[in-house]
């Protein structure tokens, strides 16, 4: 494995420790950006030799959930430190990423598609399991609350 995947974690305490020696300070926060960037690269990394070591279809699984829990900790950690000004944060967050699946997507898929092959067809079986996904996710989280 390269070594900057065991070098940016690394990095990242030891600007974290900084951090907290120095406090407040533009030159350590532009660290801890480039660090946290840096970590989630590595994380996403080491997910992915995991995921081919596994193979299919659990190498799919693995990565997609290595790339969940960097989301949702990257939320969460926000929402923790923005005070009452980001408690609607996760629900924005949801319906952003419904808006560019549905419209983003599959919107250039179907206009690339077209320009293409000039006319379109699709599997239903994963369209609708993409889908189902999608409209629980969007139930779930701007419905319910």
């Amino acid at each position: 494995m390269p070594g900057w995947t065991w070098a940016a974690p690394l990095l990242a305490w030891i600007i974290l420790i900084l951090h907290f020696i120095v406090g407040m300070n533009p030159l350590v926060d532009i660290a801890s950006a480039i660090a946290l960037i840096a970590t989630v690269f590595a994380a996403v990394y080491h997910a992915e030799v995991v995921a081919h070591r596994v193979g299919e279809p659990f190498g799919t699984l693995v990565l997609a959930i290595a790339v969940t829990i960097i989301e949702v900790a990257l939320i969460v950690s926000v929402m923790i430190t923005g005070g009452p000004a980001t408690t609607t944060l996760a629900r924005d967050t949801v319906f952003a990423a419904v808006m560019i699946v549905c419209n983003g997507i599959i919107g250039l898929c179907l206009l690339a598609g077209g320009m293409r092959h000039f006319e379109q067809d699709f599997h239903v079986k994963g369209a609708g399991a993409a889908l189902a996904v999608l409209a629980a996710l969007t139930v779930l989280s701007l419905v319910l609350p």
